[in-house]
């Protein structure tokens, strides 16, 4: 996005600046950007049920167990044994339930049968039903002389919506009968899945219960997609249930063999709502789609076998919970959401959260009556970032490690968010806390220039520059800790504050200096890019200090603005 030139002179700055003191501070965040975690409310055990993932596995050692197994993967849909499918124009087959089925019982993981990809086409090319019963037969022989002990079901069909053929083969519904008494007459006792539909609709799943009811073949697990994002989740599971109590049909274990679309794979923000409201719904079990390659753990490495992505620290942080899960309320359906744990010994709270943008925060509630804790708690707050699906990431960033006064059993952790990054908070009784408190020069990436005042001004409402670097002390700033992680930046030369005119939340708001008044666009989070640089967020708007038009002119006027990753957000400490 293109910068408007600034063109006010410094003198209608200042006046700006000046009449800016009788506006009041912006709250920050708001109830609409806050996700509040109950510390003391169950929601169930720790399952781990959306971390597995459609064709996440490709053979027996690919990815490498010490990739997947700290992912505590739930379960995996993998190709039927003995397939010839050809997804995504992959050269050969692979993920072959059996193949894959030893190394995902080292990870802990269950895998899932999916028969029609027998068939090498998708969407699949039917040839006869005695085609068709002959790959069951094959199929469930194969599990049954394997020796298996992880195959959690067999699933008959995949997306029956629109890759059944109702011409040549008849009735979905019909054919679903027929290929689940075959399964049935060969092995009695693996459990039986679908069916499968590409996404919720109440009318096809009111129509086959119905029909799988009336010939006695009702999945032992029900089974569908979410494909479309992540909002509409609870009330497709709501109205899935409703609908199993209306035709008076036991309660099922619910499996959405595939979720996440296109653009969301591999980037943490989004992924972070989708496991929680699958863990909110009691689904059983979630997997990631599979939209490029095998092997990839639902595109969280970034190719197959690969490295880790941003996603897939998300992931790992899932893993490492252990426990139960937390209650946890979005303040919405879309934008922030997460998940939460608490460990069996009481003295560990694990929190994700993501989809939110700018200034946000995690309240947590509940802990005055949790042993464990005290008057004060320590907080490790760090992020994993979205840099592409195939971009490696080395590992999570840390943004602050702090300890957080108690106040009515809670504490509000302010978290300035893209929305594309994933965030992590592990809340403690006791820490090591870390500050970056202390005098420094600031430097732009983009230009190589010093945050500075124009003409080394030191009065109220003086403009913020970048300057050619000096020894100067209107170059000095100070970092005050100001709580909860976040800091004053005060130059040393005039003793003034880094604010933004008028304490504004729009884009282009210039930066200038003012006295201590107490609003909040006076509150900075500094978040480590992990390259030794820094993105410095105002709090009060949740945008980055930049350079307008991305200059690299000296006197050039320093602004805020939202996160869209160009080079002048990026800001060097070095101390002085």
């Amino acid at each position: 996005m293109s910068r408007t030139p600034l063109r006010a002179a410094l003198g209608a700055v200042i006046l700006t600046a000046a009449l800016g003191t009788a506006v009041p501070a912006h709250a920050a965040p708001t109830s609409s950007t806050t996700l509040v975690v109950s510390a003391n409310q169950t929601l169930r055990s720790v399952t781990h049920v959306a971390s597995g993932s459609l064709y996440g596995l490709d053979t027996a050692s690919v990815p490498a167990d010490s990739l997947v197994e700290p992912l505590k993967p739930n379960t995996f849909v993998q190709m039927a044994p003995g397939g010839s499918q050809l997804p995504n124009g992959e050269p050969s087959p692979g993920g072959d339930a059996l193949v894959v089925a030893p190394e995902a019982a080292r990870a802990g993981a269950k895998v899932v049968v999916r028969m029609p990809d027998w068939y090498p086409d998708f969407p699949y090319k039917w040839v006869s039903w005695s085609d068709w019963l002959s790959a069951v037969d094959k199929q469930v022989a194969s599990v049954k002389s394997s020796g298996a002990t992880d195959i959690s079901a067999y699933e008959l069909w995949n997306e029956p919506d629109w890759t059944w053929d109702t011409s040549a083969a008849g009735s979905f519904d019909s054919g679903w009968a027929t290929t689940y008494k075959e399964v049935r007459a060969k092995d009695s006792t693996t459990p039986i899945q679908g069916p499968s539909y590409s996404a919720w609709n109440q009318s096809w799943m009111t129509a086959f219960l119905t029909d799988a009811k009336a010939s006695g073949t009702v999945p032992d697990i029900v089974s569908w997609h979410e494909l479309q994002g992540s909002q509409n989740i609870a009330a497709h599971v709501a109205a899935y249930r409703t609908l199993e109590t209306s035709l008076g049909i036991s309660a099922r274990p619910i499996a959405i063999e595939e979720y996440g679309t296109t653009s969301e794979v591999g980037v943490p923000g989004p992924l972070a709502s989708y496991v929680a409201k699958f863990e909110r719904a009691g689904v059983h079990d979630a997997e990631l789609a599979f939209w490029n390659h095998y092997g990839t753990l639902g595109d969280t490495l970034t190719d197959t076998g690969g490295s880790p992505n941003g996603a897939y620290w998300l992931y790992k942080w899932y893993g490492d919970m252990s426990g139960n899960m937390l209650v946890t309320t979005p303040p919405a359906q879309t934008g922030i959401d997460g998940f939460a744990s608490r460990n069996g010994a009481g003295n560990q709270i694990s929190v994700v959260t993501g989809g939110c943008t700018g200034s946000c925060a995690v309240t947590v509630n509940g802990l005055s009556s949790l042993s464990a804790f005290g008057s004060t708690v320590h907080v490790k707050l760090e992020y994993t970032p979205s840099r592409g699906r195939t971009t490696a990431v080395s590992g999570p960033v840390t943004i602050s490690d702090t300890d957080y006064p108690v106040s009515g059993g809670s504490i509000t952790v302010p978290v300035t968010m893209n929305a594309s990054d994933g965030y992590h908070l592990t809340i403690t009784p006791s820490g090591s806390a870390t500050s970056l408190a202390g005098r420094y020069q600031i430097t732009n990436k983009n230009s190589g220039l010093a945050l500075d005042t124009s003409g080394a001004g030191t009065a109220q409402g003086t403009a913020v520059v970048q300057a050619a670097a000096t020894t100067g002390t209107d170059q000095n700033w100070t970092l005050v800790a100001a709580g909860n992680g976040l800091y004053k930046i005060q130059q040393q030369a005039s003793g003034l504050l880094l604010g933004i005119t008028n304490a504004g939340t729009s884009d282009g708001g210039t930066a200038l200096i003012w006295g201590d008044n107490g609003t909040a666009d006076h509150l900075w989070q500094l978040i480590p890019s992990g390259d030794g640089y820094y993105k410095i967020a105002n709090y009060n708007s949740g945008l980055l200090l930049g350079v307008t038009n991305m200059s690299t002119s000296s006197g050039a006027q320093v602004l805020q603005w939202d996160d869209n990753g160009t080079a002048d957000h990026l800001w060097r400490l070095t101390a002085r």
